[in-house]
């Protein structure tokens, strides 16, 4: 029931699963980036190996993430986020025992499928499980205290991946996950939306995945040329068209018409993606800033902690510590930037935040071989941070406030996928236009070049961004039309990997019956 408060027993405990089983699946999209020179030498993997490594579990996650947030409501968000966590820890059994970089691969997809079940879960509970007027400070515990997690993350990465081995990171997480199972079986209540009916549009998510599968497949393995050239033009042109039916799916199911099989309209699946939170053209504006955007740091922070290891001769754990500023200093001044894009709305802090992100991504492309910490890379990572403090609290917020009220949940949820999937296109399409290719990982030279190179490009995407920023968001986007500003949502830390998932807010889910 949504009763619980924040400051008693049950209240803790909820918060101690949820915070526990998202940071799981967020650690695991970060920590695995220290541990690729390793698992690259002992799996015989090339460039194209480790995309692979980053990305299966990106399009899995980014593919399946919407249709995830509808099963927990319909069958109960404590039951799916278990079946994530669960799913989640024996993918991690996997790929810790990979014996090749295939198995790793796949086994990666998988972990993506768990985390799709349990990260929207994650947030759900906390909103349908808390009392009203406790729910912004659960929110913000629960996101600051998985900005905590983000911040020791790839330490404990790199420690592990000295001490124990690469395996390890990803073994860490099984006795994590009995910890999640055995507290939210036994603290956490059920809730379910008592008015979702309708299909489940598998279709659209696998439409979805299939899309860009086919066009990951094409950006990564054609510069490479070690795949057939039909193949690899098979995929893309199957990306493509997945993408185009999967709109055209949406948009049918949008409308409520009855598909072949159904007799009615309500059996007609529900679309995973309605089209018409595009309707606003702000909304539109900001998924497309956040696409540029978040394809520049999804290279960086793949090739950064590869470049430090491979070219800068870096511990793991030195390594893994690097972007520790970045974390800090997220943590510490997102609310603020809130505050500051609600006084003079969200244009031109966005814009100014993104220009000096670009400037930091500048300075990172000096990082190579013999570069001091304190004179080259501190440097870089604050003027970095700081940039990236700016933008990310305004940027989620003005997502929320342009969209249709009702559609809130989606439109975060269509937000944080625009987000991954951006990182995945942009991680398999730009180390191989720089250069980074076959064994450059193995060639700090050659390696330096192309990461020189990669990081020039993305602070040009970055660039793009603020540009387009200043061109399409204005300075009332925060401002709902009844005249109330929008309060940003990251109230103590917002995420690098993507935008902070928000659920649906205008209802308070029904307790299940003889729920805990």
């Amino acid at each position: 029931m949504a009763d619980v408060r924040l400051s008693t027993g049950p209240g803790r405990w909820i918060l101690l699963a949820t915070v526990l089983g998202s940071s799981v699946a967020m650690l695991d999209a970060t920590v695995v980036n220290v541990a690729l020179p390793r698992l690259a030498r002992d799996l015989d993997a090339d460039m194209a190996g480790l995309q692979w490594t980053v990305n299966a579990y990106t399009l899995t996650l980014a593919g399946f993430i919407l249709l995830g947030g509808s099963l927990g409501d319909r069958y109960g968000r404590r039951r799916i986020f278990l079946v994530g966590v669960v799913w989640f820890a024996v993918a991690s059994v996997l790929c810790g025992a990979a014996q090749d970089v295939g198995m790793l691969v796949a086994s990666r997809a998988l972990q993506g499928v768990g985390g799709a079940l349990l990260t929207p879960g994650s947030l759900a509970i906390i909103q349908a499980s808390f009392a009203a007027d406790d729910r912004p400070r659960a929110v913000g515990a629960w996101s600051g205290l998985g900005g905590v997690a983000g911040a020791v993350g790839p330490f404990a990465g790199g420690w592990l991946v000295e001490a124990a081995g690469w395996r390890w990171v990803f073994l860490l997480n099984v006795p994590l996950a009995v910890i999640v199972v055995l507290v939210a079986v036994r603290h956490v209540p059920e809730s379910l939306d008592p008015g979702a009916h309708g299909r489940f549009d598998v279709l659209g998510a696998a439409l979805a995945a299939l899309a860009l599968a086919g066009t990951t497949y094409a950006l990564t393995e054609a510069p490479a040329g070690t795949t057939a050239p039909a193949l690899v033009g098979a995929a893309a042109v199957a990306g493509v068209a997945a993408a185009v039916v999967f709109v055209l799916v949406e948009r049918s199911r949008g409308k409520g018409r009855r598909l072949p099989g159904t007799r009615s309209r309500r059996e007609a699946p529900q679309p995973m993606l309605p089209l018409e939170v595009f309707a606003s053209r702000q909304f539109s504006a900001v998924n497309v800033v956040t696409f540029v955007v978040y394809g520049g740091m999804g290279v960086m922070f793949f090739l950064f902690v590869l470049n430090l290891q491979v070219v800068g001769g870096f511990s793991p754990i030195a390594a893994g510590t690097a972007l520790l500023p970045v974390t800090a200093l997220m943590l510490l001044l997102s609310a603020r930037a809130g505050a500051v894009a609600q006084k003079i709305g969200p244009r031109l802090p966005m814009t100014a935040g993104l220009l000096v992100a670009a400037g930091g991504m500048v300075l990172v492309s000096r990082i190579g071989k013999d570069a001091s910490y304190a004179w080259t890379i501190l440097p870089a990572v604050i003027v970095f941070g700081l940039g990236l403090a700016a933008v990310v609290a305004p940027l989620t917020a003005t997502v929320l406030a342009t969209a249709d009220e009702r559609h809130a949940g989606v439109a975060s949820g269509v937000n944080n996928a625009v987000a991954r999937a951006a990182g995945l296109l942009a991680v398999a399409a730009i180390p191989p236009l720089a250069g980074l290719t076959g064994d450059a990982y193995d060639d700090p030279g050659d390696f330096s070049g192309g990461f020189r190179l990669a990081m020039v490009i993305c602070a040009a995407l970055l660039a793009a961004g603020a540009v387009l920023s200043f061109l399409t968001v204005g300075d009332d986007a925060l401002r709902a039309p009844g005249g109330e500003v929008t309060e940003p949502q990251c109230k103590s830390h917002c995420g690098v990997g993507a935008p902070q998932l928000q659920p649906e807010a205008e209802t308070v889910p029904a307790p299940r019956a003889g729920a805990a």
